[in-house]
């Protein structure tokens, strides 16, 4: 299997929404991320958490294969975020956050870290994410996200460290404040000349938006009758998509790109269908599959062309 690292938050969530609410539960870019890519690619965490995360989340992300040796375990606290969802599932309200740890993580990649053919640098500090490049031995994909705290105070260094990415996430917010664009498709052409040939614009149920060269392509997001919470979506999505395109050998063709967004697509689906990474925990491949050719069927392609290649 293509390796994939993921250099991000591995974290302790507390969340409420309309539908209940979970305390100290797991959470973290790189969990979901990992999580998702799983199914598809060898995953390393480069991450860290306090002596209070449980042994038996770490026994669980190991237990699904993924590569924990880049996971450092420090004196102190882990990354602690309390969040609040109304009854607009897509507007997260932070009502605290504790870095704990995660303050002072400085990421130091291994040789083999640093050999990995695909990296995904979570919404961290754009500094650390050049940093993380810096150790890297020319990976074929370099990809990451971002969030507004980072586009507020760190807006020329992400500019810069997007010029060494090739694929770029975001969420339509996020999009549009980093470009100052009021258009979508406007705000993705943009980024585009900052760097990125791949521009993914995450529209949470109205699903996504990707711009690759010339094109420009619209995905739905999978229709879904309960939501739980929907934490960690985005993450999820960026998963599925690298782990994806990297089962394909890390091609970036069309084909491939829309195969990787509708695997997103699902993956993104089967996490917000329960809190924290419960539901992430228990997909299979074959789940993921049986869902992609149900979401085919839905929109009207009943070729597997889209499959095969898988």
């Amino acid at each position: 299997m293509s390796s994939i690292l993921v250099v991000g938050s591995v974290a302790l969530d507390s969340v409420k929404t309309p539908e209940g609410e979970s305390k100290d539960a797991l959470g973290g870019s790189a969990v979901y991320f990992s999580l998702a890519a799983r199914l598809f690619a060898q995953v390393s965490v480069v991450g860290v958490v306090g002596r209070d995360f449980p042994a038996g989340h770490r026994r669980m992300l190991s237990e699904r294969g993924v590569d924990l040796s880049g996971l450092k375990e420090t004196a102190g606290k882990t990354f602690r975020w309390v969040g609040q969802f109304g009854r607009d599932l897509s507007d997260a309200k932070t009502l605290e956050t504790h870095l704990n740890v995660f303050r002072t993580f400085r990421p130091s990649l291994s040789s083999a870290h640093r050999k990995s053919r695909a990296v995904f640098l979570a919404n961290i500090d754009p500094d650390i994410q050049a940093d993380v490049l810096d150790q890297m031995e020319n990976p074929s994909i370099v990809a990451c996200d971002t969030m507004n705290y980072w586009i507020n105070s760190k807006p020329e260094a992400l500019k810069k460290l997007l010029g060494r990415v090739h694929i770029f996430f975001a969420n339509e917010e996020e999009a549009k404040k980093l470009t100052r664009q009021a258009n979508l498709f406007c705000a993705a052409r943009l980024i585009s000349e900052w760097g990125p040939s791949i521009v993914v614009i995450k529209k949470g149920e109205h699903g996504v938006v990707l711009k690759a060269g010339h094109r420009l392509l619209a995905f739905p997001a999978f229709p879904m009758e309960a939501l739980k919470d929907p934490t960690g979506a985005g993450d999820s999505f960026a998963g599925g998509f690298m782990g994806c395109l990297m089962a394909g050998g890390g091609a970036t063709d069309e084909d491939s790109l829309k195969r990787a967004a509708l695997y997103g697509t699902i993956l993104a689906s089967f996490n917000i269908e329960e809190f924290s990474t419960r539901r992430l925990e228990r997909v299979s491949r074959k789940d993921a599959e049986e869902r992609l050719t149900d979401f085919l069927d839905r929109l009207g392609v009943r070729t597997g062309a889209l499959l095969d290649a898988a």
